[in-house]
């Protein structure tokens, strides 16, 4: 249901882009008001534990980002100072290896964080679409037992309906509107009561 709510609601962007007007080849003016009102409702209608799964996933990059930006922050403090240092020193060449070295090791483990950062996200992904595929299955499934219930109602009312005018046609082909004894009253009655089940 989410999904084609989103695709009716892109159609309708589309529809206003399309009736925009194109003053310049790749530019089209429209009414801002229309578009980010359709783009408020497509924000509204993307499941929660999508946006939930993405916010993560960008947090995680940032924190990746940062996790980097500070390691070559790091080693380039380190680099710096061990050349100011022992930039006349014999042990330049061992400072140097070491701080590769240490480099490396610092890539290397943001390269696993940041590995592992995408494949949570990306099982809170799936767990997220598979929980909204179940909702929609469910939604779906409720609505068809409604609809089969309303079809079984309306059948069981068609029946009365023609059961109902059966005895009216019954009167009237009888010529007699109104039964005269109390016998032949009950069992217009009886007859009525089988076919109107209350």
């Amino acid at each position: 249901m989410t999904q084609l709510r989103i695709k009716e609601l892109l159609g309708r962007a589309n529809l206003i882009l399309d009736k925009g007007f194109h003053f310049l080849p790749g530019y089209v003016m429209v009414k801002s008001s229309e578009m980010e009102s359709i783009l408020d409702r497509i924000d509204a209608s993307i499941p929660e534990d999508i946006k939930e799964a993405e916010s993560i996933l960008r947090r995680r990059e940032e924190i990746q980002i940062e996790a980097q930006q500070r390691a070559e922050r790091i080693i380039m403090d380190a680099r710096n100072e061990a050349e100011k240092i022992l930039s006349e020193s014999e042990l330049l060449n061992q400072v140097q290896r070491e701080a590769e070295k240490i480099k490396e090791q610092v890539l290397s483990e943001c390269q696993e964080l940041r590995d592992r950062t995408i494949e949570e996200a990306k099982q809170i992904k799936i767990q997220a679409e598979d929980e909204a595929h179940r909702t929609k299955e469910g939604a779906q499934n409720y609505a068809e037992q409604i609809l089969n219930n309303i079809e079984s109602d309306l059948s069981q009312l068609h029946t009365i309906v023609k059961n109902g005018q059966l005895y009216l046609e019954k009167l009237k082909t009888s010529g007699n509107d109104y039964p005269q004894d109390a016998s032949q009253y009950q069992q217009q009655e009886d007859y009525t009561s089988a076919n109107y089940p209350m």
